[in-house]
């Protein structure tokens, strides 16, 4: 792993990653730089003398905003007094316009994961943080879990494409290195990797004297897979009276959290409280590590019949499914077909907020959803049945955007 410090005490933390890595997972698997470069999504694949890749806008609690025609709809609540993620201080409309600057400067943005012509395959890179939960790691003492969420953001991207993950590089910066603390957060790094069976391949640790808090740290990391050119999961064949199957979240994943922290400001109850209902606490609820999607969707990719896959982050249901539909097209959600988590409900309840303010900023219980042919629809669910959770959430319609009944 690779460390750049003010400091003197690089060797300790060197070793200590090096006893988390297994060997397995340190062997680089390309050996020639990566250059990713930003194109549409909606070129033809088969245009490979140009890379077409993604943009992604953090703002807050990690919200990734698309050049869908639904990103600019609703930019303020509808609500009656209840909070807003713009009253948290992320604004989307913000996000949207610099979108739309940086793609003057590099046309065409918005897809999942960057893809870059490599042969007969393509690399697919992604790159993420996990927001404002990491204030929330500071006051909960957890930090064991949140390197599964850094990992997670962006391997759960680049899978939308079919991609396998083949590497992770992160990087973590602080004021002032506490060894321990790091290796607890890179330890998570690790499992994370373990998880999407990616290696990790290096990394860059940062010590800012002055730049960070006492005792806070941030976090960042990319990662690059790869999938053959005529196996790419690009939704142009998608088609009204698809299927629209979701796979579940283990709660907030790493999204939205400014207003998350803002509703528990509000609420006068603290990260030690218990979930009201529940039997864990408020803190403990919210940490829960994003879920790890690879190996699920790459075997039911595996099986045919997926044609689109959404990785719901930040812009929830509204803004991240209509990114992988062909111009013209639609999804109808099924609003009472799968299990809310608790969790979104005490959020909704203590901040008074609205259905759609929630749609767009929370995953609602449900973290990535597949477009899928009928057929495949039906293998899907019934292969569920013990071995896996997944829900018939909604169909694909004539139309534009995301509408529930």
């Amino acid at each position: 792993m690779t460390m750049t410090f003010e400091a003197t005490n690089t060797k300790c933390l060197s070793r200590c990653v090096a006893d988390l890595i297994p060997h397995s997972t340190q062997k680089p698997y390309i050996s020639k730089p990566i250059f990713i470069c930003f194109s549409k999504r909606s070129l033809p694949l088969a245009l490979t003398s140009k890379q077409v890749g993604s943009r992604k806008i953090t703002k807050g609690g990690s919200i990734t905003v698309s050049m869908s025609s639904t990103c600019n709809k609703q930019s303020e609540s509808d609500g009656a007094g209840g909070l807003t993620y713009k009253d948290a201080g992320v604004d989307i409309d913000a996000g949207s316009e610099l979108v739309r600057r940086i793609a003057k400067m590099a046309p065409g943005i918005g897809g999942f994961g960057g893809l870059f012509p490599l042969g007969d395959s393509y690399l697919v890179a992604g790159t993420d943080g996990v927001g404002t939960k990491l204030k929330l790691a500071f006051e909960t003492g957890i930090h064991e879990s949140i390197g599964i969420d850094l990992v997670a953001m962006s391997v759960n991207d680049i899978v939308t494409s079919g991609a396998k993950p083949l590497f992770f590089l992160d990087y973590f910066a602080t004021s002032h290195l506490d060894v321990d603390l790091a290796e607890k957060v890179i330890k998570g790094i690790v499992d994370g990797c373990q998880q999407s069976d990616c290696a990790l391949l290096g990394g860059e640790t940062a010590e800012m004297p002055d730049f960070y808090a006492d005792g806070e740290y941030d976090l960042s990391g990319f990662a690059v897979g790869i999938v053959k050119k005529d196996s790419v999961i690009d939704g142009k064949n998608i088609t009204v009276g698809d299927v629209l199957v979701g796979l579940p979240s283990s709660g907030v994943h790493s999204n939205g959290f400014s207003l998350v922290r803002r509703v528990l400001a509000q609420s006068g109850l603290s990260l030690n409280n218990q979930l009201p209902g529940e039997i864990v606490t408020l803190g403990e609820a919210l940490m829960a590590p994003t879920v790890i999607y690879v190996k699920q969707v790459l075997d039911i990719i595996s099986k045919g019949g997926v044609k689109g896959i959404a990785h719901v982050t930040g812009g929830g249901f509204t803004d991240n499914i209509p990114r992988v539909f062909p111009k013209g097209l639609g999804a109808l959600i099924y609003k009472d077909s799968w299990v809310i988590p608790p969790v979104f409900k005490w959020i909704q309840q203590a901040g008074r907020i609205e259905d759609s303010e929630m749609r767009r900023t929370f995953n609602m219980g449900i973290g990535m959803v597949l477009v899928v042919s009928q057929e495949a629809a039906h293998r899907i669910l019934g292969d569920a049945k013990g071995a896996y959770t997944a829900y018939r959430i909604g169909e694909v319609v004539s139309g534009d955007g995301v509408s529930y009944q």
